[in-house]
């Protein structure tokens, strides 16, 4: 066998094409092999399926038909976000657009540790993480300040910055390891019960004390709670609110959070890893008013963005907070290499390989512009208020509450929640829909996440005639 070709270099593009038309062809065959949201069988019917088509993993010679074979399997058995009864979760269908981007970082593969190994890589990610984070802090005045100040009491007057992650959970940790550092080993989580369970299980690998949940009892964190638990709670305190919950993408009244922080000298950090897109909306922004209150915010644009995974970042709200993150390895970012202009890398995240994930972001935002990505989330929303609607209208379906976001609860009346229970996973195992459950006022309800920009309302009409027509039991 001869040496396999490069991705990159003068021969790459006459090396891809032929191969990108057999992915191209193999993720074709393989949905229509699906022919649906999922594939239909359950677990074990998918493993043995992909079993078959992998066979042995490292033969002793190749097989130049296994690109075709396994992406064919791979997209016969995956779940399909672009289809619109798929809405269980997060999930959203890529735009073509930055998946082709995503195409163009594998190929180039910068590795974001180094200037020498990414050096417009680099300074693409820097541009387009400082305005984001200008978006996230649009209405804060230079040296402005955080609700804490840092251990050292200086004020906070450095402009924001973002780092680029691989999701929500990883900003989360960022946020809490900056916390740490900035105020001290002996920093307490204060979170609702509302919140992702990440930032708890950040606190936990961090060593910080035990976080303290405070009530949600509405879904969201009660301020008057989350005042009485500071009161009491020797500092110093990380509260932590969420712009769009999990479960029903709601939205914490960060206006009356912020000025409890205020209050009580507490650090402010928001969780909007689903509902930061909204900042992109003329309609809906206003629902993240007191957003940049907060020290450090998750963003998560693989999910109300259209971004392949991974598509992360913390906004800081003072970019001196990320000092903490420096780091020294002489064959990265060696003094006199900095001293003579070569830009560090290395303190911008706690990895070291890093890919350009903030291509597609630029690719993205320079394409459709804040127009065309508010009027993505505007659809959406709308979706959602549709269906809504839809259910609300329907005699046989109950609705927990109008969606915030694009998040909808529902099930069906007189069932209870083992009923609920057995029609998602029977929706699931005949792989005709995609639907999540979530646990709000003590009962079990069907969750619906519209993320797909081209849904139509007679898609929502059908997804809730799926669920109707399947068995309880």
């Amino acid at each position: 066998m001869r040496t396999p070709p490069l991705a990159s270099g003068p021969e790459g593009p006459r090396a891809l094409r032929p191969l990108l038309d057999t992915v191209l062809e193999a993720l074709r065959d393989g949905a229509q092999e699906r022919g649906g949201p999922l594939p239909a069988g359950g677990p074990e019917t998918v493993a043995a399926r992909v079993r078959d088509a992998l066979g042995d993993v490292l033969p002793d010679e190749g097989d130049p038909e296994a690109l075709r074979h396994l992406v064919r399997s791979l997209a016969e058995g995956s779940a399909d976000p672009a289809d619109p009864l798929c809405a269980a979760h997060l999930h959203c269908p890529p735009l073509a657009v930055a998946a082709a981007a995503d195409l163009a970082a594998s190929v180039l593969n910068p590795s974001l540790d180094s200037w020498d190994q990414a050096p417009a890589a680099s300074e693409l990610e820097r541009l387009v993480t400082r305005v984001l984070a200008n978006e996230v802090y649009i209405d804060v005045p230079r040296g402005a300040g955080n609700c804490a100040t840092s251990h050292n009491g200086a004020a906070a007057n450095n402009a924001p910055d973002a780092l680029v992650t691989t999701g929500g959970t990883e900003s989360n940790q960022l946020a809490l390891l900056l916390a740490r550092e900035t105020l001290g080993a002996g920093t307490r989580l204060v979170c609702g019960a509302n919140a992702h369970h990440s930032l708890p299980r950040s606190a936990w690998l961090l060593g910080l004390p035990d976080p303290v949940t405070v009530p949600a009892p509405a879904g969201t964190l009660d301020p008057a709670a989350l005042d009485a638990a500071l009161t009491d709670l020797p500092g110093p305190h990380l509260v932590a609110a969420t712009v769009g919950t999990t479960d029903a993408g709601l939205i914490d009244p960060l206006p009356e959070i912020a000025a409890v922080c205020r209050t009580h000298g507490a650090r402010l950090h928001i969780d909007a890893a689903y509902g930061g897109g909204l900042l992109f909306s003329t309609r809906h922004r206003d629902k993240l008013t007191g957003l940049s209150a907060a020290a450090t915010v998750t963003l998560d644009l693989h999910k109300l963005g259209w971004q392949p995974v991974a598509a992360g970042l913390l906004a800081v709200q003072d970019a001196r907070d990320l000092a903490a993150l420096r780091q020294r390895a002489d064959y990265l970012n060696a003094d006199d290499d900095t001293e003579a202009g070569l830009p560090d890398l290395l303190g911008r995240s706690l990895r070291t390989t890093r890919r350009p994930d903030a291509l597609k972001i630029a690719v993205t935002l320079k394409t459709l512009g804040r127009t065309g990505l508010g009027r993505l989330i505007d659809q959406v929303c709308d979706r959602a208020t549709e269906f809504a609607a839809l259910v609300q209208s329907h005699p046989a379906f109950e609705l927990h509450a109008p969606p915030t976001i694009s998040t909808v609860l529902f099930r069906p009346v007189h069932a209870t929640d083992d009923d609920i229970a057995a029609v998602r996973r029977k929706l699931l195992t005949d792989g005709r829909a995609v639907l999540g459950r979530a646990r709000l006022d003590g009962r079990l309800w069907l969750k619906a996440t519209l993320l797909n920009p081209h849904t139509r309302p007679d898609d929502l009409a059908a997804l809730l005639k799926v669920v109707e027509g399947t068995p309880r039991r």
